[in-house]
Formats: C-alpha cells, sequence, structure tokens
C-alpha cells in the first residue's frame, strides 16, 4: 500500500536540516579560506585547503591549555555526575512511598524550572568566598546542576526494574551496597550512556558558568577561550572560524556516533 507523502512535514524537515548544514558548511569552508578568498562567493569551495588558519588559531587562543582544561573538566564531571546521581535516583526510586522521599524527588525536579541567572550571582559569591572558582569547584556544580534532569530520567527507569531481582539478590547474602553496584547499576547501561553523553555535551559547550566562576586566565575551557580572545580576531572571521572549528569537532564527532543512545535512553526513562 502506497503512503502519501507528508509535505508539510518533508518540507519542515528540509528546511531545518538546511539551518543546520548551511552554517557548519561555512564554518568549516571560512576556516581553511584565507581573507583574499573571502571577497569572493562566500559558498565557494577553498581554492587551496590550507591549514595555517588553524596553526594562528592555536597560538593565539592559547588552544592546547584550554583544550586540557575541558577535557579534564568533562571526563570528571561524567564520572561523578553517573556514578552520584544514580545513586540518588536509586534511593528516591526505591523509597517513593515516603513522603520524605517524594517530596525529595519533586524537590529536585523543580530544579530544573529555575533559571540560571536567578541564582547566578550568589553562586558566584559563594564559591568564591569557599575558594570553589576553580576547575574542581566547576566540576561540583555541574555534577550538582545535572541532578535534577538526571533524577528524572533515572527514577522513571529505575521503578521499572523489578524488586524481586534485588530480593533475590539479598537472600544470597548481598548488601544494600552490593545490590546497587552488583544488579542495579548493569542494569542502567543505556540510562548511563544516555545521561554521560548529554553531560559531556553539556559540560563541553557550557560557556556562562565558566564565564562568571573561573577568574584565572590559565584555567580558562575552550567556550571561555573564543570569548576571551575574540576581541583579537573579531574581524578576521578565519581564524575565527578555524578556533570555533577546532572547539566544535570533538563534540560533533560525539553527537553523530552517540545520538541513538540519547534517543533510545530518553525514551526509555519518560515511557518505562
Amino acid at each position: 500500500m502506497n503512503k502519501k507523502t507528508n509535505w508539510p512535514v518533508t518540507t519542515l524537515l528540509i528546511v531545518g536540516t538546511l539551518l543546520i548544514l548551511i552554517p557548519l558548511y561555512l564554518t568549516i569552508t571560512i576556516a581553511f579560506k584565507t581573507p583574499q578568498e573571502m571577497a569572493g562567493n562566500l559558498l565557494a569551495l577553498p581554492k587551496s585547503w590550507s591549514f595555517d588558519n588553524f596553526t594562528q588559531a592555536i597560538e593565539m587562543t592559547n588552544f592546547f591549555s584550554a583544550l586540557g582544561n575541558t577535557v579534564f573538566v568533562t571526563v570528571f564531571v561524567v564520572i561523578f555526575t553517573v556514578l552520584t546521581n544514580s545513586l540518588v535516583a536509586y534511593a528516591i526510586a526505591r523509597n517513593m512511598h515516603k513522603k520524605a522521599y517524594k517530596f525529595l524527588f519533586y524537590y529536585f525536579v523543580s530544579a530544573m524550572f529555575i533559571p540560571f541567572p536567578i541564582i547566578m550571582l550568589p553562586i558566584v559569591k559563594q564559591t568564591a568566598a569557599w575558594g570553589m572558582d576553580n576547575l574542581v569547584g566547576l566540576i561540583i556544580l555541574y555534577v550538582v546542576f545535572n541532578l535534577s534532569f538526571n533524577t528524572f530520567i533515572y527514577v522513571g527507569y529505575i521503578r521499572s526494574i523489578p524488586k524481586e531481582l534485588e530480593e533475590a539478590a539479598v537472600i544470597d547474602g548481598a548488601s544494600t551496597w552490593g545490590v546497587f553496584w552488583r544488579v542495579i547499576f548493569p542494569l542502567l547501561a543505556p540510562m548511563n550512556a544516555t545521561v554521560a553523553i548529554i553531560t559531556c555535551l553539556g559540560a563541553w559547550n557550557d560557556f556562562m558558568l565558566p564565564l562568571v566562576m573561573l577568574s584565572d586566565r590559565d584555567m580558562a575551557t575552550l567556550p571561555l577561550v573564543q570569548y576571551i580572545f575574540q576581541s583579537q580576531f573579531s574581524t578576521d572571521y578565519n581564524l575565527a572560524f578555524a578556533s570555533y572549528l577546532m572547539a566544535l569537532a570533538p563534540m560533533i564527532i560525539v553527537y553523530i556516533f552517540a545520538q541513538k543512545w540519547i534517543i533510545s535512553g530518553v525514551m526509555k526513562g519518560s515511557i518505562k
């Protein structure tokens, strides 16, 4: 049976795809062009694919130092977020019949609706007072800020896991800690992958929190470096786009290969 093409939806998908691909195409081509080529057709391919723009951008932005800071923050944020957030969600999911845990669950979820600018200034003041205006403090804040959304999706998934599995493990002599790590945590693999990927993308690309927290330029992450050095190549779009492309490339690759886990994990968490 032939189905008719839904042209409004198809048209919308085509337009949406072009809105994503055209800026990405321009970013790549401009990054390899010379300033002289910018005067011609903007959509044309570079006449010679030179890496000079990337070399200059690396020197001007101290790229590898910022890359190291970003990788350090992202890796530890992902690890601690998956470990701690899943533990919190497990404790809540298995005690939702208690009023205190149910209140805690809705308290965490309600944090998703609080805009960051509202709490930005108190956070900056408090972190500075506690000596947390560094990369370690940044990691701690990311883990805490991720707790609300991750608790929401973790709890829905954990509650779908039969309690009989835990009861059988307890009969075999496993402690509560052992039940979580040997039974529950392996079953959370799809959700852990989803949380890890979303957290990775968020920590890598975040600009606002490092901007208001970090006072030492040597601790700057990649998004912050782009902002700090923007004045140096504000009119040199070739260097600017080369710098942006180097910062974006790792996460674009991660998302391309991991998008199926993001979609499937969120769907499982919402349905179950």
